[in-house]
């Protein structure tokens, strides 16, 4: 079974090993990566796997600000994806928790009984106090998280999706595929959810902007979940500040997004079923003398930056802001509050 991932980056160097070998582990046979101004060693490191034909690199064609949509638009044509039987769309901070069989894809993709598309809901995972960043799994530094059925007093929560090659495609989006417009009920395509349930109807036809990428997660993880991991590190947090996001730069500051992902409630660990073989794929990647040293400049050089921006007044008081602002989201507060709870 061929499976392509697509993802956009900018400045994710320290954590590409990680991300392509997990991805290898659960049944990625293939990557497509579009970067863009990349100050940390990313492109490179990107150029030399491309080199050795254990990715894809392009450039992302964004002409404008929209990178995530334009490299989506320009992805359905490439070979790597049309020969695929299978796309998945996620960025390099989510990480696919297959709960059956092997815990590969192909084991996800049986027991959802092999529908066109498959949508997993997303748990996010919190900073959990962690300040510095350490050269280590991502999935083994974040445990803590939030209720997986209630994120920010919603009982929907946003997904990704895989979609298979036959899927009626109109376009890609970042949570989801669109399928094409007039099709008629009969041809729509077979649609599950993480425990192999079909999909709500209001989210299937993108009915309303509030369905078109969540649902509600109660019984939607049987099979897999989307480990979400938007904070990492402090120092991780204030890079990924300085440099912007695949759709927005520049966004003045305020906690709502630390303060919405940074639950620490639960503890999950299973994911971590993935780590030996994880430790032992990273090890060999890095017995490549050039990869190495490529992923050690990135992880240098992220380290450079968050110091360097700790020397501005912006930084220090975005840390000091972070490190004091309220464990609980600000609707469970305001929720509390009305209830008469002390929080």
């Amino acid at each position: 079974m061929r499976i392509t991932a697509v993802t956009c980056v900018k400045d994710e160097g320290p954590f590409l090993l990680e991300w392509i070998a997990f991805n290898r582990l659960i049944g990625v046979t293939d990557f497509l990566f579009y970067s863009n101004d990349c100050t940390d060693g990313t492109d490179l490191l990107l150029d030399a796997l491309a080199r050795r034909g254990m990715v894809r690199h392009l450039p992302n064609p964004a002409q404008g600000r929209n990178y995530q949509m334009e490299a989506l638009r320009h992805a359905a044509k490439q070979d790597v994806v049309r020969d695929a039987d299978w796309v998945w769309v996620a960025d390099v901070d989510e990480f696919l928790n297959i709960h059956v069989g092997d815990h590969t894809i192909p084991a996800l993709i049986r027991a959802c009984g092999d529908p066109q598309a498959i949508s997993v809901t997303f748990q996010f995972f919190a900073n959990g106090g962690v300040e510095t960043f350490q050269d280590r799994p991502v999935i083994a530094q974040f445990p803590r998280t939030h209720n997986p059925d209630i994120w920010c007093g919603e009982l929907a929560i946003e997904v990704k999706t895989l979609m298979r090659a036959d899927f009626p495609l109109r376009y890609f989006g970042a949570h989801r595929p669109f399928f094409r417009e007039k099709l008629p009920p009969r041809k729509r395509p077979r649609w599950t959810d993480g425990s192999g349930r079909d999909v709500p109807h209001r989210f299937l036809v993108a009915a309303n902007p509030r369905r078109i990428r969540k649902f509600p997660a109660r019984g939607a993880r049987d099979f897999a979940t989307l480990n979400h991991y938007a904070l990492r590190s402090m120092d991780s947090y204030l890079v990924k500040n300085d440099r912007g996001d695949v759709n927005r730069e520049h966004r003045a500051f305020d906690d709502t997004y630390w303060r919405e992902r940074n639950d620490a409630g639960y503890e999950e660990l299973s994911i971590q079923r993935y780590l030996p073989d994880l430790q032992d794929a990273l090890t060999e990647l890095k017995s490549d003398p050039e990869l190495a040293a490529l992923h050690a400049d990135c992880v240098r050089l992220h380290r450079a930056r968050c110091a360097q921006l700790l020397q501005t007044e912006e930084f220090t008081h975005m840390r000091a802001a972070l490190q004091n602002a309220p464990a609980l989201p600000q609707e469970e507060q305001e929720l509390l509050s009305r209830l008469g709870i002390p929080v």
